[in-house]
C-alpha cells in the first residue's frame, strides 16, 4: 500500500465519472462527519448501553457520549499521525501534504463517530442474543435457512458482529431510491473497517491474522467493500477469498476505541461507587512512574493533590492518560510505517507498547473483566437484552418463514417500510436481514417497549 492512494473523495453510490465538487469551507472529509452525527441512528447511541445500566441520578457513558469522546481521541492520533507523515514525505506534493496534515483528523475522527453506530442495543449482549437465536433455531424454521441461505450468508447472522453491521448500515440505503446510504467517502469506511473478511472466513482468533479476528462485512455488502479495497489500493490477503489487508487508517481508529473504554469504564465505575478512587489511581499512576517533566509521577501527582473533589481527580487522570497515550500510540504508528504499508503489522497498536505498559494494559483489563464488567448490574442487562433482542427475533422471524399464519401478517405490519419484507421464500436472505436491521437499530427502551407488547407483558393504549 502506498499513502499517496490510501485516501479518496469517491463516495459511495457516486457514478464512474462524477467530479468532486470543491467547497472551501467543508471539505469531502467533513462532509462525512456532518452527514453521521445528524443522521437519526448516531442520535440512537443515546439510548444504547455502553457497559452500565443507562443512568439513573448518575450519569454514565451510553453509545452517544462514548462515540463522542472516542472521536475526540481520533482526531488527536490524526492530527499527530498525519502531520508526521505530512513532514516525511513533502515532495509528493500539495494536495498529499494538505490532506495529512488537515484532513486525516477529520477522517478518523468521523471513523470513530461510526465505529458503534452498527451495535444492537443492550451492548455486547444483544450482538450475543443475536447470534444464540440463530444458532439454537430448530424444525422447519432451521430448515427453511438453511435451504434458502449459502454458508457464508447463514454466518452473517449466526456469528453477527456490530462491527460489519456498522458498514450496512452507513452504505445501505434501506428502501430509498438513491445509492450509496450515507454516502461516506471510501476513506471513511476503510478506516472503520477493523476486521477486513467475510463471516465465514472470520472469527478465527489462532490464524494469526489480525483481519480474521472478528469479521467487517456481510455477504450483502462484500461488492462494496471490494470497490473499496481496489479504489484504494488494499491487497486481498494471499490464499484466502475474501480477507483484506488492513487499512493503516484503522489502527487509529481503533487506538481511540481502545484507549477511552479502557478508561472511561473505570472512571464510570468510580462514579457509581463500584471503586474506590484508589484502585483507580492504582491502575493509571504508575503509567507515569518513568515519564519526564509535565508527564513525570511527581508533577502529575501535584496536580492532582491540589483538587479536592474525587470525581474531579479522577477526570484530571483520565485526562492526562489519553494524552500520555496519544502521544505514545501516534509515535508507535509512525514507527510502524513499513508493516503498516505491507499489510503485516499483526496486533494493535496498544499491543505495541513497551512491555512496562503492557503489563499494566493486561492488569487492566483483568481488573475490569472481574470487578466491573461482571458487576451484577451488568449482568442484568445484559441478561435482559440477550432475552429481549432473542425474544423480538423468535417473534419476527418465525412471522417472515411462516407469513400466512394470521399473527404472522400482523406481526409483519409492524416492521416499518424502511425495513422492506417481501415474503418471498427465494429472498429468506433479504427477508431476515431487513428483520435484524430493524431490531439491530433499536435503542434499549424501544425494545424492550415493543417486545413487552408483543408478548402481552404490556397491554398497548389507544392514542
Amino acid at each position: 500500500m502506498n499513502w499517496s492512494s490510501l485516501y479518496t473523495t469517491r463516495r459511495t453510490g457516486d457514478s464512474g465519472n462524477k467530479i468532486t465538487n470543491y467547497d472551501p469551507v467543508r471539505n469531502s472529509f467533513l462532509r462525512d462527519h456532518d452527514r453521521i452525527i445528524f443522521s437519526s441512528a448516531f442520535r440512537r447511541l443515546q439510548n444504547k448501553t455502553q457497559v452500565f445500566p443507562l443512568p439513573g441520578s448518575i450519569f454514565v457513558h451510553n453509545r452517544l457520549t462514548h462515540s463522542l469522546e472516542v472521536a475526540s481521541v481520533g482526531r488527536s492520533l490524526g492530527k499527530a499521525a498525519g502531520e508526521e507523515i505530512a513532514k516525511k514525505y513533502a515532495q509528493e506534493g500539495p494536495a498529499f501534504v494538505e490532506f495529512y496534515r488537515h484532513e486525516l483528523a477529520s477522517v478518523i475522527s468521523s471513523a470513530c463517530l461510526a465505529h458503534d453506530i452498527g451495535n444492537p442495543p443492550f451492548g455486547h449482549s444483544g450482538e450475543d442474543g443475536i447470534r444464540a437465536f440463530f444458532n439454537s433455531l430448530e424444525g422447519d424454521s432451521r430448515k427453511i435457512i438453511q435451504d434458502s441461505l449459502s454458508v457464508n450468508q447463514l454466518k452473517d447472522f449466526e456469528f453477527f458482529e456490530g462491527n460489519s453491521n456498522a458498514l450496512r448500515t452507513l452504505t445501505n440505503s434501506f428502501n430509498e431510491p438513491e445509492p450509496g446510504g450515507y454516502r461516506l467517502t471510501y476513506t471513511t469506511l476503510a478506516s472503520l473497517v477493523k476486521y477486513p473478511c467475510s463471516s465465514v472466513e472470520g472469527f478465527n482468533k489462532d490464524s494469526g491474522l489480525i483481519a480474521r479476528k472478528k469479521s467487517g462485512f456481510f455477504d450483502s455488502e462484500t461488492a462494496i467493500y471490494g470497490q473499496i479495497a481496489n479504489t484504494l489500493g488494499i491487497p486481498k490477503i494471499e490464499g484466502y477469498n475474501q480477507v483484506y489487508a488492513r487499512h493503516p487508517f484503522v489502527y487509529l481508529t481503533e487506538a481511540a476505541d481502545d484507549i477511552c473504554y479502557r478508561v472511561i469504564d473505570l472512571e464510570d465505575a468510580h462514579r457509581l461507587h463500584i471503586i474506590t478512587l484508589e484502585t483507580f489511581m492504582a491502575m493509571f499512576l504508575p503509567f507515569f512512574d518513568h515519564e519526564t517533566e509535565y508527564n513525570s509521577i511527581a508533577y502529575v501527582q501535584k496536580k492532582m493533590d491540589a483538587i479536592t473533589d474525587d470525581n474531579q481527580k479522577v477526570q484530571y487522570i483520565r485526562a492526562r492518560w489519553i494524552g500520555l497515550m496519544v502521544d505514545k500510540l501516534s509515535k508507535i504508528f509512525i514507527a510502524s510505517e513499513a508493516e503498516l504499508l505491507n499489510g503485516t503489522l499483526e496486533k494493535d497498536l496498544l499491543k505495541c507498547l513497551p512491555e512496562k505498559d503492557r503489563i499494566l494494559i493486561d492488569r487492566i483489563n483483568t481488573f475490569s473483566v472481574t470487578h466491573v464488567y461482571n458487576y451484577k448490574a451488568v449482568v442484568e442487562i445484559e441478561i435482559a437484552g440477550y432475552n429481549v433482542t432473542g425474544g423480538l427475533l423468535k417473534e419476527f422471524v418465525h412471522a417472515v418463514l411462516h407469513p400466512g399464519l394470521p399473527k404472522s401478517a400482523k406481526l409483519i405490519k409492524l416492521v416499518p417500510a424502511q425495513f422492506p419484507i417481501t415474503k418471498d421464500r427465494n429472498n429468506v436472505y433479504h427477508d431476515i436481514q431487513s428483520l435484524v436491521d430493524f431490531i439491530a437499530g433499536m435503542t434499549d427502551l424501544y425494545a424492550i417497549d415493543i417486545y413487552r407488547k408483543i408478548t402481552g407483558i404490556t397491554i398497548p393504549e389507544i392514542r
